[in-house]
């Protein structure tokens, strides 16, 4: 065991009481022998600290006030000491080959990273047939691309996992880490994402090694939210340009083009406005990829579904979905807007996708928005 490179699991966790105990499982029973494991609690106020005590023995337990989900990732990181790193969203958990699988693939090389695809789950772990990300897999020396178009061509998302299906070489993290904090309070992966190519290749491992669980807490929505996206985003092409300035490369960080997941969100927003009067109260569809607040460009956006005024996940099945649907119309929604995040709700609640083909207009039908209209006039 002594000849084989340690792995640290980092578990962040903040407020996920319901699920960190399976993180903690799928870490502590992976098959690959040297391993550690280091919890995170983040300031919960939830039954956390409890269930994360229960595994004391077998866990490195770090309780910090809460500081945010880079604050979380610096203070796991700086307890660990595994030459390979992997950062478990605690409300996510691993399969039990993940360790091994990871060795395998940076061992002996000077990859910065290896990602996988995830395995998507609903409420009692019930599997979706897609996995996260649907897009192919970045792998290879993205450098060049890097320069050239800035943060959005990095190998991350839509082109490599969330958070929890990556793992680092510890020399690169030692580059570039501790993270700012501030700014990255969440989407912390991000700043990992977009300097990964400038100090190594990518590879990937094309079997899902880990599950994505989708749930009424996945994120915290907050009325400034893309404001809060953008800046981030232009923090990480000013660290992006920090880190080529080291390298000999000077770049102004305003050419390269506003094109990551946030723009474009915001430019579906910007369609939905078209479409949508601004009056008139629309249903939003989107496994709250979107973090947006209660209006999004003066249209009241209904959460779907939900409970006392909070988003509280998928349906759990087409007549639920079907019944939330119609109360939400009865009560003013006039447009029903599903977005490619939540493309797989037209296929597992095949019902409730057909009740909307057969009772309602279909408005667009794009490669990112499947727009009905609910209302007759």
């Amino acid at each position: 065991m002594e000849s084989k490179p340690l792995v640290s699991i980092i578990i962040n966790n903040c407020n996920y009481g319901d699920f960190v105990a399976e993180a903690i499982e799928s870490a502590i029973h992976q098959s690959y022998p040297n391993t550690e494991v280091i919890v995170v609690d983040d300031g919960s106020s939830d039954r956390s600290r409890e269930i994360i005590l229960r595994y004391k023995n077998g866990i490195i337990p770090v309780f910090q006030e809460n500081g945010g989900q880079a604050s979380a990732m610096n203070a796991g990181f700086n307890a660990s000491k595994g030459e390979y790193i992997l950062f478990l969203d605690a409300d996510d958990y691993l399969c039990l080959t993940a360790a091994e699988k990871v060795v395998e693939a940076l061992h002996e090389s000077k990859a910065v990273k290896v990602h996988w695809p995830l395995r998507k789950i609903i409420d009692g772990n019930i599997v979706l047939s897609k996995t996260l990300p649907e897009a192919r897999l970045a792998e290879g020396n993205l450098k060049d691309q890097l320069i050239k178009m800035g943060p959005s061509h990095s190998g991350g998302p839509p082109h490599g996992p969330p958070n929890s299906g990556n793992a680092w070489a510890r020399w690169y993290i030692e580059k570039i880490f501790p993270m700012p904090e501030p700014p990255f309070k969440g989407g912390a992966d991000n700043y990992l994402f977009v300097l990964a190519p400038l100090f190594g290749e990518i590879r990937a491992i094309w079997e899902p090694l880990g599950y994505y669980r989708l749930h009424g807490k996945n994120n915290t929505l907050k009325p400034d939210y893309m404001t809060t996206f953008f800046d981030r985003y232009d923090h990480c092409c000013r660290a992006l340009s920090f880190y080529l300035h080291q390298q000999g490369i000077d770049i102004d960080p305003s050419e390269w083009p506003r094109d990551h997941w946030y723009h474009q969100i915001y430019a579906d927003m910007k369609e939905i406005a078209a479409l949508v009067p601004a009056s008139d109260s629309f249903i939003l569809v989107d496994d709250n990829y979107w973090l947006s607040g209660d209006e999004i460009l003066g249209r009241p956006r209904i959460l779907f579904t939900e409970r006392n005024g909070e988003y509280w996940g998928p349906p759990a099945d087409d007549i639920e979905a079907i019944l939330e649907l119609e109360k939400d119309r009865q009560n003013g929604a006039s447009f029903i807007v599903i977005t490619s995040p939540a493309f797989w709700w037209l296929d597992y609640y095949s019902g409730f996708h057909d009740h909307l083909k057969n009772s309602y207009p279909c408005e667009l039908n794009s490669d990112r928005m499947v727009v009905y209209k609910l209302t007759n006039s």
